[in-house]
C-alpha cells in the first residue's frame, strides 16, 4: 500500500450550493479540538477557547472544529484545522491515535441530543490537542483567551460557549479528570 499524504483534497471541497444540498441529504463529518496547555507532568493547566461572531449576530466561545474533506486523515483534519484557528506555528500534538474523547451528534432539531446545530445533521469526533507554540486567533475568530479549567466549566455551564461547545468543553475537562 502505498502512502497517500500527496493526495489533492481541496478538489473534492463542495461548493455552496453543493453543500447546502448534501446537509439537506446527509449526515457531515467534523472534527472538534479542544487546545489546551499542560505543565511538565502532563496535566491541563489551561484550555484555548476562541471568540467568535455567529450567523446570528450573536458572539461566544468555541473551540478549533470543522469538517472532514473527503479523502482526508482526521490527524490532517484536526491538523488542518488547528492551523487555520490558531496559525502555523500553533505547534499542536496531535493524538497519536486517532481515538476521540467524545463522538457528538449534532441535530438541527433541537432536543434530539445535546448538541444542537440548526444548519444540518452532523457527526463530530472530539480531541483534546496539547499546543506547544505561539496560538494566535485566524481567519474569522475575534480573539483567543486561554482560561484555567475551572474558569472553562463555569463558562460552559453560563451558556457563554456558541451552540454546543460547553458540552464539548466539558466533556473534555471530564476526560481529563476535572468534575464539571
Amino acid at each position: 500500500m502505498g502512502d497517500n499524504t500527496d493526495l489533492e483534497t481541496s478538489a473534492a471541497w463542495l461548493s455552496r450550493e453543493d453543500l447546502e444540498s448534501a446537509r439537506g441529504r446527509l449526515p457531515m463529518l467534523y472534527v472538534h479540538a479542544v487546545p489546551v496547555r499542560v505543565d511538565d507532568r502532563g496535566v491541563v493547566t489551561q484550555l484555548g477557547l476562541l471568540l467568535r461572531a455567529d450567523d446570528d449576530g450573536g458572539i461566544g466561545q468555541e473551540v478549533v472544529g470543522g469538517r472532514v474533506r473527503y479523502h482526508e486523515k482526521i490527524r490532517d483534519a484536526l491538523a488542518r484545522h488547528v492551523e487555520s484557528d490558531l496559525g502555523p506555528v500553533a505547534l499542536p500534538r496531535i493524538p497519536v491515535s486517532p481515538q476521540p474523547i467524545a463522538v457528538a451528534e449534532f441535530f438541527p432539531t433541537p432536543g434530539v441530543t445535546p448538541y444542537h446545530d440548526p444548519r444540518q445533521h452532523a457527526v463530530s469526533l472530539t480531541y483534546i490537542v496539547a499546543m506547544t507554540g505561539d496560538c494566535r486567533p485566524q481567519q474569522d475568530a475575534l480573539d483567543l483567551s486561554w482560561v484555567t479549567p475551572e474558569e472553562a466549566a463555569e463558562m460552559a455551564m453560563r451558556g457563554e460557549m456558541s451552540g454546543s461547545h460547553g458540552v464539548l468543553v466539558r466533556q473534555a475537562l471530564a476526560h481529563v479528570g476535572f468534575p464539571v
